[in-house]
């Protein structure tokens, strides 16, 4: 039996998907497993001992080749987790006995199965881990609720990792975190001045070395987060040790004691390699959808709803994203400062 799921896109969505291969071989231990994924995904389920094979959709795949591929795998379900129209059609010319995926009008008349995306969370993994975990249900009873997403990382890429800490002088006796400054576009990303000020903070507050996720491209944009840092707060940032490649920063962060900034991939991969996460969601996203795992320990997100929730009643989406700089600018790092200094606390050395 050959099961297919399908989740191209973003590295977030990749990694969250995942789960349904554990999920998968557990409940059927002989069954050959697939993903179909973006390339530039892969470093989040690399080595994950639950996938059999992975199948690049945008490595000069066309619609028609990707297709006939999926017929001649005679797959007994797809799962179609993006549900686009792409990877609908990809889904519903399958041939697969289950071609299951979200409730869309163009999903209806080509798969067997289909969900909503829009579910109340029972557990505490949220409803991005409910709602995959539900597609799961026409193939068998015995699926639980949730599962944890996970990163395998070998003993050698920590290792390796670790001597780069130690050769760079990074003392890992005291704290040391990961800020991610930075969000997936402009409109996910914290004002540069409020993060200084919350980075000023968590030096005073914890005595923390500071690495940051960047790539050369940002580099302009974390000098000048650096320059906005108090003097004092500049020593402890070690602005040359950053991860070259999306794997290389899975190990570094795998070595720190959480990830701290804004809601996105790099929270979600921090909790999936167990590290502790406080995440900064932009206004207009809905933070029930992706606080998955929070307990307010060792998983803590803020959203300017949670201290001033009369500025979001009745406000589309729409006009959240118009309306989003002035209310980032609402959500002051004082705000927060108790929560911050909390979880500080509960994961420093």
């Amino acid at each position: 039996m050959k099961i297919l799921v399908i989740q191209i896109k973003m590295i977030g969505d990749v990694l969250t998907s995942s789960i349904l291969f554990e999920a998968l071989r557990k409940e059927f231990p002989e069954a050959e497993l697939h993903y179909m994924i973006y390339e530039h995904t892969y470093p989040v389920v690399q080595n994950n001992p639950n996938i059999d094979k992975i199948i690049f959709t945008d490595k000069d795949n066309s619609l028609r080749s990707l297709i006939q591929m999926t017929k001649k795998e005679k797959y007994h379900a797809v799962i179609d987790v993006y549900s686009n129209l792409k990877t609908a059609l990809i889904t519903g010319l399958s041939g697969a006995k289950y071609r299951i995926a979200y409730n869309k009008k163009y999903t209806r008349p080509l798969c067997t199965h289909v969900f909503s995306r829009n579910i109340q969370a029972q557990t505490i993994a949220g409803a991005a881990i409910e709602k995959r975990m539900r597609m799961l249900s026409p193939l068998s009873s015995n699926f639980p609720i949730e599962i944890k997403p996970k990163i395998f990382l070998t003993e050698e890429e920590k290792k390796e990792a670790k001597q780069k800490l130690e050769i760079s002088k990074i003392d890992l006796s005291k704290p040391l975190y990961m800020i991610g400054a930075l969000g997936s576009s402009e409109k996910k990303t914290y004002p540069l001045p409020y993060l200084a000020e919350m980075l000023d903070e968590i030096v005073r507050e914890s005595g923390a070395n500071l690495l940051f996720n960047y790539v050369p491209s940002q580099k302009t944009d974390i000098e000048n987060i650096y320059q906005l840092c108090q003097p004092e707060t500049r020593k402890h940032i070690h602005l040359n040790i950053y991860g070259k490649s999306l794997r290389e920063f899975l190990v570094l962060t795998s070595h720190c004691d959480g990830l701290i900034g804004n809601e996105g991939g790099a929270i979600n991969m921090a909790k999936a390699l167990d590290i502790p996460t406080f995440a900064i969601f932009s206004p207009p996203l809905n933070k029930e959808n992706w606080n998955i795992y929070e307990d307010g320990k060792k998983n803590v997100s803020v959203h300017l709803k949670d201290y001033q929730p009369e500025l979001f009643q009745n406000k589309t989406f729409k006009e959240l994203s118009k309306d989003n700089t002035e209310l980032y600018n609402k959500l002051k790092p004082s705000l927060f400062t108790d929560k911050l200094q909390h979880f500080l606390k509960h994961n420093s050395k």
